[in-house]
């Protein structure tokens, strides 16, 4: 093979059809971001996953306009210095719109070297530490029974671990009366949710006993001082884990979350700089890791995670929803089969036209994850069936969240 090189770079935007309602409550259209890189070897190209669903113009203009240029004609193997370069080359650094960009760019070299060497990418990074990842489904209801019915059918499916929420992030409990003239949005009462869960778990420990493993997704509704005592409260009922207690802007709480009780805790979905998850990892102060793989800045970031993080004791439990397209998806699986400290992996699951679109999807089955052991990523893209699917544009409804006074506050 003569001097491989990087050809062209593009972003590809789709939507292959709605998934199920919004946390807020809305339908939630899947807007997924695939950049593909080509390289001068007919044939030989990678795919990446950028999805920033609610800014994918944004992503799209970084990939296209300024990381295109930069990377056109340099070898695609040197994977850790065209990150580097690509992270400092807008000066400032760190932040969702420019991570994403990078790393559709980042996923789609190591699917590049992956077929170069015909190995899956897991291979890569040290091989397997297990056959297939465990994974954790998402059960909601409009009342404790619901929510149980829901966990026991994903139980009967095989699977062992469930997040359990009650009417979605923040609840369904009815509004207190609020002033008049506050704006549209989507509310909810932070004092009736916070209520709520604990009774929940109550009814499914009560009618599920201890073999299912039970999740929780906080989603950081709740002031500080109320989320401590959520945590509190939720001890005697052994959750897996507490899920994004608290919002990156109050990473000091969790000193006193660790003081109060051993409900474990994981974190991450929103970082995008390790000075956001060094403190929590150092400190010892969470015990599942969860970013979002694409907000960090594409695998080269997350399997260091994943290794520091191995040596505080902290598992990974990677963002996993259905705003994360296959690729994506499939790279959160090869980091979950190398890495050694692997907790749990998140699972939205696809739908029909996914399937067709992203030949080679990972399979769940019995509660377990499995890749296509294809080299690379293992994972294909049907751009002529993607063309078929445009993303719409417009303003998204379900991250207008409020307080019952109308105050707006995190999604």
């Amino acid at each position: 093979m003569a001097a491989l090189t990087i050809r062209a770079v593009r972003c590809i935007l789709t939507a292959p059809g709605p998934s199920k309602l919004s946390p807020g409550g809305g339908a939630l259209q899947r807007r997924l971001i695939v950049v593909k890189v080509e390289t001068s070897e007919p044939g030989l190209y990678g795919l990446g996953c950028a999805t920033f669903t609610q800014r994918h113009r944004a992503v799209q203009t970084v990939v296209e306009e300024y990381l295109a240029p930069l990377l056109i004609g340099r070898d695609p193997r040197q994977i850790e210095d065209l990150w580097q370069t690509l992270h400092v080359n807008a000066y400032w650094r760190h932040g969702p719109v420019v991570n994403n960009a990078m790393s559709g760019v980042d996923q789609a070299l190591w699917d590049i070297l992956g077929k170069l060497a015909g190995l899956p990418v897991y291979q890569l990074l040290g091989g397997q530490c297990r056959a297939g990842a465990a994974v954790y489904r998402h059960a909601d209801g409009r009342d404790p029974v619901e929510v149980e019915d829901n966990v026991r059918r994903f139980v009967e499916q095989g699977v062992r671990y469930v997040r359990a929420q009650m009417g979605g992030y923040g609840g369904r409990a009815a509004l207190p009366a609020g002033p008049q003239g506050k704006p549209a949005g989507h509310y909810y009462d932070p004092d009736a949710y916070a209520t709520s869960v604990p009774r929940l778990f109550a009814h499914l420990r009560d009618k599920l006993g201890d073999e299912v493993q039970l999740l929780h997704d906080v989603h950081e509704r709740l002031v500080p001082i109320t989320a401590v005592r959520l945590a509190k409260e939720l001890e005697p009922f052994r959750l897996f884990f507490l899920e994004d207690l608290l919002p990156p802007e109050q990473l000091e709480w969790f000193q006193m979350v660790r003081q109060q009780c051993s409900t474990p805790l994981a974190m991450g979905e929103l970082f995008v700089s390790p000075l956001e998850w060094r403190p929590l990892v150092s400190g010892r102060l969470i015990d599942f890791i969860r970013c979002h793989l694409s907000d960090l800045g594409g695998l080269t970031p997350a399997r260091k995670l994943a290794t520091v993080c191995e040596t505080f004791g902290i598992r990974t439990a990677w963002h996993g929803p259905g705003d994360v397209s296959p690729i994506g998806h499939a790279v959160n699986i090869h980091l979950d089969l190398a890495a050694p400290n692997f907790g749990v992996q998140e699972w939205a699951g696809f739908n029909e036209v996914e399937l067709e679109m992203f030949p080679g999807c990972p399979e769940l089955r019995d509660g377990y994850v499995y890749l296509s052991d294809r080299p690379g990523l293992g994972i294909d893209f049907n751009e002529e069936l993607a063309a078929r699917y445009p993303c719409p544009d417009g303003v998204l409804e379900w991250t207008q969240t409020r307080l019952p006074d109308g105050t707006a506050v995190a999604p």
